[in-house]
């Protein structure tokens, strides 16, 4: 039997690709409209079902190499795209949605959480427009222009700005003509291009790189790597210098849990039982995370050697 890359459980950008495949061939159940909804559950299991029996594969309901094959001729995703695919489901975001001030970041927007005060989102919007002139005054009308009267400003400026159009009390929240701006600038071909160039070169290599030093070799550690240069930045690169001397003198499994549970120790107290419970789902396949179940085996992630 062929190894089972996504099935039920699964969330987010290949769970879509997985469902537009099977709607595009005819291959659906429950409502018709609200099939492709990103959520790999129960109806599209059945789906894929009918799917494998026409076409006489076994009927798994999960889709592994041969079903793949036969839902579209791209390639499986790689193992980036499925690190990230799980990185975005934690954070919570899809190429578009943007939040306000909540961490002191200024604003937050994109698959893998692009921030204000990093200079990124400023960064990928100059990009888009450099490659696509126009872009921004066309999707975003009269916001462009303020856009970019505030991007001209300090960055401490910038960030002052996005306090103020964050809502009270909590500051997520920002005016709906901003939030409507940005989603629409998420569903433009060279937006998600240019994010998911910054997510592989700013943060997949470097951590495939970082797990090489603590000989990390399985997808789930690079999984680990990748999710741990998305969220965690001080207490990342503080619980890599503790553990390094340990590397290959542990096996992986428990190096994995060990650099987790470091990783949350250095982490802000205020949000260290949120960081190592994501980062031990991770680092054992398996877990909760903001209260919803994990387990990364539907997300094509294993024990198996990292390719």
């Amino acid at each position: 039997m062929t190894r089972p890359y996504f099935s039920k459980g699964l969330k987010g950008l290949i769970a879509k690709r997985i469902q537009t495949d099977l709607l595009r061939q005819g291959f659906t159940a429950g409502p018709l409209d609200k099939f492709i909804d990103g959520d790999f559950g129960g109806h599209t299991v059945t789906a894929l079902t009918q799917l494998q029996m026409v076409r006489n594969i076994p009927t798994t309901g999960a889709v592994d190499e041969p079903t793949w094959q036969q839902l579209t001729h791209d390639p499986l995703p790689t193992l980036f795209e499925r690190c990230l695919s799980l990185t975005a489901s934690f954070e919570g975001h899809g190429f578009g949605l943007l939040q306000g001030n909540f961490d002191g970041a200024g604003l937050t927007w994109g698959i893998i959480g692009y921030t204000l005060s990093n200079g990124e989102i400023q960064a990928l919007l100059a990009a888009a427009e450099t490659a696509v002139p126009g872009t921004l005054s066309r999707v975003m009308g009269p916001l462009a222009a303020q856009w970019q009267a505030q991007m001209g400003k300090p960055r401490a400026a910038q960030i002052a700005w996005a306090d103020s159009i964050s809502a009270p009390a909590n500051k997520a929240k920002i005016p709906p003509e901003w939030k409507s701006a940005f989603a629409r600038l998420g569903d433009e071909p060279i937006i998600k291009r240019l994010q998911m160039d910054r997510a592989y070169q700013d943060y997949f290599l470097p951590a495939a790189n970082t797990a090489k030093k603590l000989k990390m070799t399985s997808e789930l550690g690079i999984a680990l790597a990748f999710d741990m240069h998305v969220q965690n930045g001080g207490a990342r690169l503080a619980a890599l210098a503790a553990m390094q001397a340990q590397a290959g003198q542990i096996p992986e499994a428990e190096m994995r849990r060990a650099w987790a549970q470091k990783v949350a120790a250095n982490s802000n107290p205020l949000w260290q039982t949120d960081v190592l419970s994501r980062k031990l789902t991770v680092a054992t396949g398996q877990g909760t995370t903001h209260g919803s179940p994990y387990t990364l085996a539907a997300w094509g992630l294993g024990e198996f050697a990292a390719a």
